[in-house]
This record gives structure tokens, C-alpha cells and sequence, in this order.
């Protein structure tokens, strides 16, 4: 299927620098002098407006810049169009390509995933490759707020935790280096407004107009209906993921600081001390229930760390009856997970993990 471009009407080389740079807000507290930096394009708008931001904000920063470019294996002809459009772009500016070949399909089958996990994953191993062989400090990624209201809502439909709501963080820590977001507060129409009036073509995926995908329907579907009721949405949704950031980032300080003073190994022994299990197939720790803070939401962090520590990712469901075991006439025993269950003594509470059972994710985000 031919992909829709804009007409290479005007040049942008034709636009003074200041009036792009002016025009679109590119989160320049991200970057700094010296850094070299992947420019993740697509060939889609968001990938092309990012791209040619940061060529022209390049020289005044001091970025050294070059293009990384995935072609996933699944749209045939369209793809390969894609590549050379990305790569005539990366010329143009004469700017490095970086591309890799993937098969997606063969990954998603042989994985379990879907095709968007398949390739977010390839992709994102590649950004890792990327930056471990220090071709570059960090990779630019072109999220909007449009993905970030996307993201937040998908794991709000889910069920998310806060971290969940987090959504898309603007910059993301890798182990040499790290994956930026200097779009996350741009909508996808001022985008694209922009590439028009600079006269910049772009090219389109059919796939995003899928509505097999949830995302798909999520952006063409539920998205609008809900601006319908308030046309705020998409940054009332943005605003949210950075209150649960901010909110997980202080409570996981807290946990790292509190919870070595909790949580103990093993069973308590009589004359004090504790004996770790000698049952070699189970790994436990406990923790006294009058050290536990009165909080619910303090104890439900707690709790629900206390079982990831064992491998075990607990849902709402079964950290409200954790929560439940801490207080006035317990349950004794209950089995949470097929690899997990917890005890209670009138001093302790307990948590069992079954080494060989596989690790537990349900309720994940």
C-alpha cells in the first residue's frame, strides 16, 4: 500500500534555525554539550519531527548525532521503503545510519509475545547494543504526550500499580548510558503541524490505523470519546504519570532505607536467634508485625517488596489478604500463588517460596 507523505513543498533548510527551534518544544534539559546521541527514526512523524529538531538544536548544544534505524520484518515492501526513506533523510544531514535487520514475527512466535512486545523488546536490546558498544551515550526516542496518555490509560485499563502509571519516563537508566524522551510533553498535531509548515514529508504505517491492535483502538476509539467529555484528557493523563513517578521514586527511596531493618531470614529459634529452613526447596523471609508501620499504603509497599525479594509479584487481590494477615484475628496460613504462601505467628508474618515452582506474574504492569 503507498504511504502518504507531505509534499516536499519547502525546504526546511529554508527556515531560519531560530523559528524551528522556536516552534517545537524539545525538552533541552535532556541533552548536554559534548553528548553523542542515536536518533531512534522511523520514518513516521513523530521520529522525523525529532530527528530534524535535533539537527537544528545540534550546533548551539553540542550534540554529536547519528541515526539508528530497526527494520522489524513484518510489512514487506513498505518497509524497505521505510529504510531507504530513513536513510536518504540521515544523508541529507549527513548524519551516520545504524540499522538492524529483525525478524519479529520469528521472535514473537518463538517468545510468546505479540508482535508490539516482540519488537519493542528487539528494539530495545538493539538501543542497549547501541549504547554498551559506545557508538553512543544516549539513545533519542520520539514518545509524545499522545504515547504517554496511551501508555497511562492501557495500564490503568490493566489494572497497573503506581509504578504502572509511571508510564513513560522521560529519561530511562541503562547500564552505559540511557534512552531519552525529549518529546513526552509535545502533542502528535503540533508535530505535525510543524513538519507541514517546514515543508518536511514523513511516512505512514497502515498498521497504525489497525484497530486489531489495543493500542490502535485506544488512540482511534476510547481517546477521543473520552475528549469528548473533557478536550484536557491527553494532558490530564500525562500529568498523572508524572505524580505516580514522582510518588514511586520517593516510596522506593523509603523502602530501600526501611527494609533491610525488616525483614528478617529464616524462623526464629528459642533463646533468640533465627535458623534459616532446611528444607532446600523453599527460600522465606519474615517480619514482625509491631515494626510495620500503622499505614496501609506503607504496608502494602512493604508487603509487596517483601515478595518480589522471594520472586514473586503479587497482585491487588493477594497483597489485600497479606494486608489483611497483619491485622486483628489473622488467618493463619494462605496460599497466594502456586509458588508462594504465607504464615502467621502472633509475632510474625511469613513468606514461603517453593524454589522449583516458576516464577509468579500475574497482575503485573
Amino acid at each position: 500500500m503507498p504511504k502518504k507523505s507531505i509534499p516536499e513543498s519547502n525546504s526546511a533548510k529554508s527556515i531560519p534555525p531560530k523559528t524551528i527551534q522556536d516552534s517545537i518544544a524539545l525538552n533541552r534539559t535532556l541533552l548536554r554539550p559534548g553528548m553523542r546521541l542515536a536518533v531512534a527514526v522511523s520514518g513516521g512523524a513523530d521520529s522525523v519531527a525529532l530527528l530534524r529538531a535535533l539537527v537544528e538544536a545540534a550546533p548551539e548544544i553540542g550534540l554529536v548525532l547519528s541515526v539508528a534505524h530497526m527494520h522489524h520484518g513484518i510489512r514487506g515492501a513498505d518497509a524497505d521503503a521505510d529504510a531507504e526513506f530513513v536513510a536518504a533523510l540521515a544523508a541529507e544531514h549527513g548524519l551516520v545510519l545504524h540499522r538492524r535487520d529483525v525478524d519479529v514475527p520469528a521472535a514473537a512466535r518463538e517468545k510468546r509475545e505479540t508482535l508490539e512486545e516482540a519488537a519493542r523488546n528487539l528494539r530495545y536490546a538493539w538501543f542497549d547494543e547501541l549504547l554498551a558498544s559506545g557508538i553512543a551515550d544516549a539513545v533519542a526516542t520520539a514518545h509524545t504526550l499522545d504515547d504517554q496518555a496511551e501508555t497511562v490509560l492501557h495500564k490503568l485499563l490493566r489494572g497497573a500499580w503506581t509504578e504502572g502509571l509511571s508510564g513513560i519516563h522521560p529519561i530511562l537508566g541503562k547500564p552505559r548510558g540511557t534512552i531519552l524522551r525529549p518529546f513526552l510533553r509535545v502533542q502528535r498535531a503540533e508535530i505535525e503541524a510543524w513538519l507541514s509548515r517546514i515543508g518536511q514529508p514523513w511516512r505512514e504505517d497502515a498498521t497504525n490505523a489497525d484497530i486489531a491492535y489495543t493500542r490502535n483502538r485506544l488512540r482511534r476509539e476510547l481517546l477521543p470519546a473520552l475528549a469528548a467529555y473533557n478536550p484536557r484528557i491527553y494532558g490530564h493523563l500525562a500529568n498523572l504519570a508524572t505524580l505516580a513517578r514522582d510518588e514511586e521514586a520517593y516510596w522506593q527511596a523509603e523502602l530501600m532505607r526501611n527494609l533491610p531493618q525488616l525483614l528478617l531470614p529464616g524462623k526464629p529459634v528459642r533463646g533468640g536467634g533465627r535458623a534459616a529452613s532446611t528444607n532446600s526447596d523453599e527460600a522465606t523471609l519474615a517480619l514482625e508485625i509491631e515494626r510495620l508501620p500503622s499505614s496501609p499504603a506503607a504496608r502494602r509497599r512493604i508487603l509487596r517488596a517483601m515478595a518480589r525479594q522471594l520472586g514473586v509479584a503479587l497482585n491487588f487481590e493477594q497483597t489485600e489478604r497479606l494486608l489483611a494477615m497483619c491485622g486483628p484475628n489473622p488467618t493463619r496460613r494462605q496460599t497466594l500463588t502456586a509458588s508462594l504462601y504465607a504464615e502467621r505467628s502472633p509475632r510474625e508474618l511469613r513468606l514461603v517460596k517453593r524454589i522449583e515452582a516458576h516464577r509468579d506474574l500475574e497482575g503485573v504492569e
